[in-house]
């Protein structure tokens, strides 16, 4: 083959599109079908997914690093036994195993504590072992010197809901869960920040602050970091989360916290 010969393959012009997201976009077509290619890439994608949600959380592993990062750590699950029953009964998902409760209680921890942090597997496990540590790291920093924290709750087939008892059992001012979002074909791995006031029993969705698609991908953890502490901050001055409060995190910036470029001056 010489060089004036015309290319074997013909260059995609949407080949550069792709390579700036992992959005499924122009994926060709082999006749009435998809190209191979593309076939075998979903099929790849679909089971990075499922193993996301069915894979169970290295507890100890997880323990061991929040330890290490001065972290006081505790354990729990959820009345859901086993994640069969966690994925048809997401309601066993949201309540304390009674036992893990009473153990809870009997941790030692001050009378009054103004936030109870949660870390739950939730729908992607992967996703937890991933960018937890790194979001803790970047947040405890950020955090006011003053603020009372409850042990750390390690949950297993924890939903959202998990934390409200928890922060209620430690009597605390604030509950916050990190949590595996449900998988996506591309972010297996996105990790969700849900912040409650008044943490109890029977509190709903409207009365959460939520942070989601935190991984390097998207919402990098340094940065939802500061957008926690921000809300931190707020939620225990304004006395409410929820639909009230509005993420303003990037009007204000906190020492410490990953700051963007400033506007040049006109």
């Amino acid at each position: 083959m010489s060089d004036a010969d015309p290319p074997l393959i013909t260059p995609n012009p949407w080949q550069d599109w792709r390579q700036a997201t992992p959005a499924r976009l122009a994926l060709g077509r082999a006749g009435a079908g998809m190209p191979t290619e593309e076939t075998l890439r979903f099929g790849w994608a679909h089971a990075l997914a499922r193993d996301a949600i069915h894979a169970a959380i290295d507890v100890d592993a997880l323990a061991a690093q929040l330890g290490e990062d001065g972290w006081t750590v505790a354990r729990a699950r959820s009345r859901a036994t086993d994640r069969t029953t966690y994925l048809r009964r997401p309601d066993l998902g949201r309540q304390l195993d009674p036992q893990d409760a009473e153990a809870l209680r009997a941790v030692p921890r001050a009378a009054a504590c103004d936030l109870a942090v949660v870390v739950g597997d939730g729908l992607s496990s992967l996703a937890v072992e991933r960018q937890a540590r790194p979001l803790l790291r970047a947040l405890k920093p950020l955090l006011p010197a003053n603020l009372v924290l409850a042990p750390l709750v390690i949950a297993t087939q924890a939903r959202v809901a998990l934390a409200d008892e928890v922060g209620e059992l430690f009597g605390a001012r604030l509950a916050v869960i990190l949590i595996g979002e449900r998988p996506g074909l591309s972010s297996p791995d996105s990790l969700g920040l849900y912040l409650t006031h008044a943490p109890r029993r029977g509190r709903n969705d409207a009365e959460r602050n939520c942070i989601s698609n935190v991984r390097p991908e998207g919402l990098a953890p340094a940065f939802a970091a500061a957008k926690l502490a921000w809300l931190v901050r707020e939620a225990l001055r304004r006395g409410l989360t929820g639909v009230e409060l509005k993420d303003e995190s990037d009007l204000a910036v906190l020492e410490g916290a990953p700051a963007s470029t400033p506007l040049p001056s006109s």
